[in-house]
């Protein structure tokens, strides 16, 4: 059992809510702190799915851990009911802000490989799960301090699922007029013709962030919306420019293949030579081989000395 929590300040809002850090103690006098994300009741639905995902995938060292085993219900300073989602708090901010940190927000070339690999390891276990994250961009990769063995000073952790769906979902809001399942700036070309939530979409995504940590800009960035349409229709991509080195230019030219089924799964990603040097660094989850029609439902987990590996999968049939 814990306290109601202590308010310690705001980081930031999204459409469906926001988020504040939350000092909790427990009753043997210990305390935590978490990102608490509320919600009025009228998006209690939205709110909960995100809540029953991330608890199905809770555990699993590149997804942001939820607590407890349900919604919490609570009232704002204006008294108004709200649903409270309590999520492991980043320290260090989302990726994007992260990135602020360096000189015109590029990343050295190391700590993108070594990202990269992070991501890749979080879209193994969502995609095994037979969900579509649908909003992978920078503010949604959360940056911790790393509590590993691996070289890395920090380890990213994908969070807000908000947009996730099941592989082959369309989702109700969208609409020909207004064709995007998340940001539209990191949204695939197939995606916006029929709404349909696949894979691909989510690689198509990551060569966005990709890019976006090399350049140090969001992609399509100027581009206004309706342009940004037109072009993805036409199947353009944003530009690679000649300073990303030669095998990043590949493994970005992967990920935003016109033919989704050429840009490979994550598997095949997590094996392109771009990633070579930073596996050996940030190795601690080894990807198994899942077919369409299984998914992963339980994993040994080594926490005794910080370090996570997928040691023993589980497999059942989702036919």
């Amino acid at each position: 059992m814990q306290s109601d929590g202590e308010f310690i300040k705001f980081l930031g809002e999204g459409g469906f809510g926001s988020v504040n850090l939350v000092k909790y103690t427990n009753n043997d006098g210990s305390s935590f702190h978490a990102a608490v994300k509320s919600s009025y009741a009228y998006n209690y639905d939205h709110l909960n799915r995100e809540f029953q995902i991330l608890s199905e995938l809770r555990g699993y060292p590149r997804i942001v851990r939820c607590f407890g085993d349900s919604l919490e219900q609570g009232y704002n300073p204006r008294r108004r009911k709200v649903y409270n989602l309590l999520l492991e708090y980043a320290s260090e901010g989302s990726l994007s802000s992260f990135m602020d940190n360096y000189i015109d927000r590029k990343l050295p070339e190391s700590m993108i490989r070594d990202f990269t690999v992070m991501i890749l390891q979080g879209l193994v276990i969502i995609h095994s799960h037979g969900y579509v994250h649908c909003d992978l961009k920078s503010h949604n990769i959360l940056v911790f301090p790393s509590r590993g063995s691996c070289s890395c000073s920090y380890e990213l952790k994908i969070a807000d699922f908000g947009h996730a769906l099941e592989v082959g979902d369309v989702p109700d809001f969208w609409e020909v007029d207004f064709p995007f399942l998340g940001t539209p700036s990191y949204m695939s070309p197939e995606s916006l013709r029929d709404g349909v939530a696949r894979k691909s979409l989510d690689i198509w995504s990551l060569g966005c962030l990709v890019l976006e940590m090399f350049t140090g800009e969001a992609p399509w960035n100027g581009f206004k919306t309706n342009d940004l349409v037109n072009r993805l229709l036409d199947g353009k991509a944003p530009e690679i420019p000649e300073s990303v080195p030669c095998d990043a230019r590949e493994f970005i030219e992967m990920c935003f293949a016109r033919n989704p089924r050429e840009r490979g799964d994550v598997y095949k990603l997590l094996s392109h030579r771009f990633l070579d040097r930073a596996q050996e660094r940030t190795e601690k989850i080894f990807p198994v081989a899942v077919s369409e029609e299984e998914k992963i439902t339980s994993v040994a987990v080594a926490e005794d000395t910080g370090d996570w590996l997928l040691l023993d999968f589980n497999l059942v049939s989702v036919q």
